[in-house]
Protein backbone atom coordinates (compact mmCIF):
# COMPACT_ATOMS: atom_id res chain seq x y z
CA UNK A 1 0.00 0.00 0.00
CA UNK A 2 1.92 3.44 -0.83
CA UNK A 3 0.30 6.37 1.07
CA UNK A 4 1.36 9.79 -0.16
CA UNK A 5 1.43 12.50 2.69
CA UNK A 6 1.03 16.05 1.35
CA UNK A 7 2.50 18.81 3.82
CA UNK A 8 4.79 16.06 4.95
CA UNK A 9 7.37 18.53 6.64
CA UNK A 10 4.72 19.82 9.05
CA UNK A 11 3.81 18.65 12.57
CA UNK A 12 1.14 16.70 11.85
CA UNK A 13 2.27 15.68 8.21
CA UNK A 14 5.52 14.03 10.40
CA UNK A 15 2.73 12.16 12.98
CA UNK A 16 1.23 10.77 9.37
CA UNK A 17 4.99 9.79 8.25
CA UNK A 18 5.92 7.86 11.62
CA UNK A 19 2.51 6.47 12.38
CA UNK A 20 1.79 4.93 8.21
CA UNK A 21 5.28 4.48 7.97
CA UNK A 22 5.17 1.86 10.79
CA UNK A 23 2.43 -0.54 9.53
CA UNK A 24 3.11 -3.53 8.28
CA UNK A 25 2.92 -3.49 3.72
CA UNK A 26 2.58 0.23 3.51
CA UNK A 27 5.24 1.79 1.29
CA UNK A 28 4.98 6.18 2.50
CA UNK A 29 6.53 9.30 0.20
CA UNK A 30 5.72 12.87 1.42
CA UNK A 31 5.67 15.90 -0.52
CA UNK A 32 5.77 19.72 0.73
CA UNK A 33 6.68 22.94 -0.45
CA UNK A 34 8.73 24.64 -2.33
CA UNK A 35 9.20 21.44 -4.64
CA UNK A 36 5.26 19.60 -4.30
CA UNK A 37 3.20 22.90 -4.91
CA UNK A 38 -0.60 22.35 -3.80
CA UNK A 39 -2.17 25.28 -5.53
CA UNK A 40 -0.44 24.60 -8.71
CA UNK A 41 -3.06 22.64 -11.27
CA UNK A 42 -0.38 20.68 -11.88
CA UNK A 43 -0.15 19.03 -9.29
CA UNK A 44 -3.24 16.56 -10.18
CA UNK A 45 -1.49 15.20 -12.89
CA UNK A 46 1.24 14.35 -10.42
CA UNK A 47 -0.62 12.19 -7.83
CA UNK A 48 -2.07 10.16 -11.16
CA UNK A 49 1.68 9.63 -12.13
CA UNK A 50 2.73 8.56 -8.47
CA UNK A 51 0.09 5.78 -8.30
CA UNK A 52 -1.11 6.22 -4.17
CA UNK A 53 -3.56 3.88 -2.40
CA UNK A 54 -4.29 6.61 -0.04
CA UNK A 55 -3.17 10.62 0.36
CA UNK A 56 -3.36 12.19 3.07
CA UNK A 57 -3.32 16.06 2.68
CA UNK A 58 -2.23 18.10 5.74
CA UNK A 59 -0.81 21.21 3.83
CA UNK A 60 -2.66 24.33 4.52
CA UNK A 61 -1.52 28.22 5.09
CA UNK A 62 -2.50 28.30 8.49
CA UNK A 63 -1.15 31.70 9.41
CA UNK A 64 -5.07 32.45 10.59
CA UNK A 65 -4.22 36.47 11.13
CA UNK A 66 -2.54 35.92 8.19
CA UNK A 67 -5.11 34.97 5.78
CA UNK A 68 -6.77 38.44 6.54
CA UNK A 69 -4.81 40.62 4.30
CA UNK A 70 -3.82 37.55 2.01
CA UNK A 71 -6.74 36.05 0.99
CA UNK A 72 -5.65 34.94 -2.17
CA UNK A 73 -2.69 32.89 -1.06
CA UNK A 74 -5.25 31.57 2.13
CA UNK A 75 -7.54 30.51 -0.88
CA UNK A 76 -5.08 29.18 -3.18
CA UNK A 77 -3.65 26.33 -0.46
CA UNK A 78 -6.63 25.95 1.82
CA UNK A 79 -9.37 26.12 -1.32
CA UNK A 80 -8.01 24.84 -4.80
CA UNK A 81 -5.21 23.08 -3.77
CA UNK A 82 -7.59 20.20 -2.03
CA UNK A 83 -9.72 20.97 -5.40
CA UNK A 84 -6.41 19.39 -7.20
CA UNK A 85 -5.58 16.64 -5.29
CA UNK A 86 -9.51 15.93 -5.31
CA UNK A 87 -8.90 15.91 -9.06
CA UNK A 88 -5.90 13.75 -8.77
CA UNK A 89 -7.10 11.11 -6.56
CA UNK A 90 -10.84 11.37 -8.62
CA UNK A 91 -8.20 9.96 -11.69
CA UNK A 92 -6.16 7.16 -10.05
CA UNK A 93 -8.42 6.00 -7.83
CA UNK A 94 -6.99 6.95 -4.33
CA UNK A 95 -9.16 8.22 -1.65
CA UNK A 96 -8.37 11.71 0.12
CA UNK A 97 -8.10 12.39 3.63
CA UNK A 98 -8.54 16.06 4.30
CA UNK A 99 -7.34 17.61 7.04
CA UNK A 100 -9.82 20.84 8.44
CA UNK A 101 -10.20 22.65 11.62
CA UNK A 102 -12.68 24.04 14.32
CA UNK A 103 -12.80 26.90 12.71
CA UNK A 104 -15.10 26.81 10.58
CA UNK A 105 -17.96 26.95 13.35
CA UNK A 106 -19.53 30.22 15.01
CA UNK A 107 -18.24 28.90 17.82
CA UNK A 108 -20.94 30.37 19.71
CA UNK A 109 -20.44 30.43 23.44
CA UNK A 110 -22.11 27.05 25.14
CA UNK A 111 -22.46 25.33 21.95
CA UNK A 112 -20.50 21.74 21.10
CA UNK A 113 -20.65 21.15 17.57
CA UNK A 114 -21.14 17.54 15.53
CA UNK A 115 -19.84 16.45 12.10
CA UNK A 116 -23.13 17.64 10.60
CA UNK A 117 -23.68 21.13 11.99
CA UNK A 118 -23.58 23.85 9.31
CA UNK A 119 -20.19 25.58 9.75
CA UNK A 120 -20.37 29.05 10.09
CA UNK A 121 -16.70 30.67 9.13
CA UNK A 122 -15.97 34.19 10.23
CA UNK A 123 -12.33 34.38 9.44
CA UNK A 124 -10.94 34.17 5.87
CA UNK A 125 -8.70 31.41 6.96
CA UNK A 126 -11.82 29.62 8.21
CA UNK A 127 -13.64 30.25 5.09
CA UNK A 128 -11.11 28.88 3.10
CA UNK A 129 -10.98 25.83 5.01
CA UNK A 130 -14.90 25.40 4.69
CA UNK A 131 -14.09 26.38 0.99
CA UNK A 132 -11.87 23.20 1.15
CA UNK A 133 -14.40 20.91 2.23
CA UNK A 134 -16.60 21.45 0.14
CA UNK A 135 -14.20 21.14 -2.99
CA UNK A 136 -13.46 18.15 -1.41
CA UNK A 137 -16.98 16.70 -1.17
CA UNK A 138 -17.86 18.14 -4.70
CA UNK A 139 -14.69 16.26 -6.42
CA UNK A 140 -14.65 13.37 -4.97
CA UNK A 141 -17.06 9.95 -3.65
CA UNK A 142 -13.98 8.57 -1.63
CA UNK A 143 -13.35 11.24 1.32
CA UNK A 144 -12.70 11.71 4.33
CA UNK A 145 -12.97 15.38 5.67
CA UNK A 146 -11.07 15.18 9.48
CA UNK A 147 -11.51 18.28 11.14
CA UNK A 148 -9.12 18.64 14.16
CA UNK A 149 -8.66 22.15 16.93
CA UNK A 150 -5.70 23.16 18.67
CA UNK A 151 -2.93 21.13 17.35
CA UNK A 152 0.28 20.23 19.78
CA UNK A 153 2.87 17.56 19.11
CA UNK A 154 6.26 16.95 18.77
CA UNK A 155 7.01 19.19 15.84
CA UNK A 156 6.25 22.65 15.40
CA UNK A 157 6.14 26.13 17.28
CA UNK A 158 2.75 25.29 18.80
CA UNK A 159 0.67 26.64 22.36
CA UNK A 160 2.74 24.28 25.04
CA UNK A 161 6.16 25.55 23.77
CA UNK A 162 4.82 29.38 23.57
CA UNK A 163 3.55 28.73 27.07
CA UNK A 164 6.41 27.32 28.31
CA UNK A 165 8.81 29.85 26.73
CA UNK A 166 6.90 32.87 27.89
CA UNK A 167 6.39 31.79 31.29
CA UNK A 168 10.47 31.26 31.47
CA UNK A 169 11.18 34.75 29.81
CA UNK A 170 8.69 36.59 31.63
CA UNK A 171 8.00 35.02 34.95
CA UNK A 172 4.26 35.11 34.78
CA UNK A 173 1.54 35.02 32.29
CA UNK A 174 -1.84 36.54 31.20
CA UNK A 175 -3.95 34.28 29.61
CA UNK A 176 -7.37 34.15 28.12
CA UNK A 177 -10.28 32.25 29.85
CA UNK A 178 -13.05 32.74 27.53
CA UNK A 179 -11.45 31.01 24.41
CA UNK A 180 -12.60 27.07 24.37
CA UNK A 181 -11.14 24.53 21.89
CA UNK A 182 -10.16 20.70 21.67
CA UNK A 183 -6.03 20.31 22.91
CA UNK A 184 -5.12 17.59 20.10
CA UNK A 185 -2.13 15.93 19.94
CA UNK A 186 -0.33 14.76 16.99
CA UNK A 187 -0.15 11.43 17.41
CA UNK A 188 -3.02 10.65 18.42
CA UNK A 189 -4.94 12.43 14.88
CA UNK A 190 -2.27 9.98 12.78
CA UNK A 191 -3.32 6.37 15.05
CA UNK A 192 -7.08 7.86 14.80
CA UNK A 193 -6.90 8.53 10.83
CA UNK A 194 -5.18 5.34 10.33
CA UNK A 195 -7.77 3.24 11.64
CA UNK A 196 -10.61 5.76 10.33
CA UNK A 197 -9.35 4.61 6.49
CA UNK A 198 -9.10 1.14 7.47
CA UNK A 199 -12.98 1.22 7.94
CA UNK A 200 -13.85 2.64 4.33
CA UNK A 201 -16.69 4.74 5.61
CA UNK A 202 -15.86 7.73 4.34
CA UNK A 203 -17.25 11.13 5.56
CA UNK A 204 -16.85 13.95 7.80
CA UNK A 205 -15.46 13.43 11.33
CA UNK A 206 -14.13 15.39 14.17
CA UNK A 207 -11.19 13.30 15.50
CA UNK A 208 -9.86 15.46 18.53
CA UNK A 209 -8.82 14.73 22.01
CA UNK A 210 -11.65 13.65 24.55
CA UNK A 211 -12.45 16.80 26.98
CA UNK A 212 -12.15 20.49 26.44
CA UNK A 213 -10.24 23.51 27.72
CA UNK A 214 -10.07 26.94 27.92
CA UNK A 215 -6.87 29.01 26.85
CA UNK A 216 -6.42 29.36 30.59
CA UNK A 217 -6.59 25.94 31.32
CA UNK A 218 -4.53 24.80 29.15
CA UNK A 219 -1.84 27.00 29.88
CA UNK A 220 -2.45 26.02 33.74
CA UNK A 221 -2.11 22.26 33.00
CA UNK A 222 1.18 22.35 30.71
CA UNK A 223 2.80 24.83 33.46
CA UNK A 224 2.05 22.31 36.41
CA UNK A 225 3.14 19.22 34.04
CA UNK A 226 6.28 20.89 33.58
CA UNK A 227 7.10 21.98 37.35
CA UNK A 228 6.28 25.49 36.90
CA UNK A 229 3.03 25.69 38.75
CA UNK A 230 4.33 28.54 40.72
CA UNK A 231 4.19 31.07 37.68
CA UNK A 232 1.05 32.75 38.22
CA UNK A 233 -1.47 33.20 35.66
CA UNK A 234 -3.58 35.78 35.14
CA UNK A 235 -6.87 35.27 33.19
CA UNK A 236 -7.88 38.01 31.12
CA UNK A 237 -10.57 38.33 27.96
CA UNK A 238 -10.43 37.58 24.69
CA UNK A 239 -11.09 41.10 23.53
CA UNK A 240 -8.25 42.37 25.27
CA UNK A 241 -5.93 41.22 22.58
CA UNK A 242 -7.44 42.15 19.36
CA UNK A 243 -6.24 40.59 16.49
CA UNK A 244 -7.23 40.66 12.57
CA UNK A 245 -8.80 37.45 12.72
CA UNK A 246 -10.63 36.63 16.21
CA UNK A 247 -10.55 32.90 16.72
CA UNK A 248 -14.29 31.54 17.32
CA UNK A 249 -14.81 31.55 20.96
CA UNK A 250 -16.02 28.13 21.81
CA UNK A 251 -15.55 25.81 18.72
CA UNK A 252 -15.62 22.91 21.15
CA UNK A 253 -15.63 20.14 18.57
CA UNK A 254 -18.08 16.57 19.69
CA UNK A 255 -16.08 13.37 17.97
CA UNK A 256 -19.19 11.37 17.52
CA UNK A 257 -18.73 9.44 13.96
CA UNK A 258 -16.09 8.52 14.72
CA UNK A 259 -16.91 7.08 18.29
CA UNK A 260 -19.58 5.15 16.36
CA UNK A 261 -16.66 3.21 14.60
CA UNK A 262 -14.86 2.79 18.21
CA UNK A 263 -12.35 5.69 16.92
CA UNK A 264 -12.19 7.17 20.53
CA UNK A 265 -8.61 9.73 21.09
CA UNK A 266 -7.84 9.80 24.84
CA UNK A 267 -7.98 12.53 27.45
CA UNK A 268 -6.26 15.44 25.98
CA UNK A 269 -4.16 15.52 29.64
CA UNK A 270 -3.17 11.77 29.08
CA UNK A 271 -2.21 13.03 25.67
CA UNK A 272 -0.31 16.03 26.85
CA UNK A 273 1.83 14.02 29.12
CA UNK A 274 2.71 11.72 26.06
CA UNK A 275 3.98 14.38 24.56
CA UNK A 276 5.93 16.32 27.11
CA UNK A 277 7.67 12.83 28.12
CA UNK A 278 8.68 12.87 24.32
CA UNK A 279 10.66 16.03 24.99
CA UNK A 280 12.11 16.14 28.20
CA UNK A 281 14.95 17.93 27.89
CA UNK A 282 12.54 20.93 26.32
CA UNK A 283 10.48 21.55 29.05
CA UNK A 284 12.60 20.27 31.75
CA UNK A 285 11.82 22.17 35.44
CA UNK A 286 13.51 25.49 36.20
CA UNK A 287 14.14 26.93 39.32
CA UNK A 288 12.22 30.17 40.23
Amino acid sequence: MHVLVIGGMGQLGRAFLGVFGAMPGVRTSSWDLPEDDITDPAISDRVVNAKPDLVLNAAAWTNVDGAESNPDAAYASNALGPKHLAEGCRRCGAPLVQISTNEVFAGTPGQFYREYDTPAPSSVYARSKAAGERAVQMTLDQHYIVRIAWLFGQWGNHFPIKIVAAADKYGALRVVDDEFGNPTYTFDVARSVARLVETGRYGIYHLVNEGCASRFEFAREVLARTGRQAIPVEPIKLDTWPRPAPPPKHAVLVNQAGAALGIRLPAWQDALDEYLALEPERFKQVRY
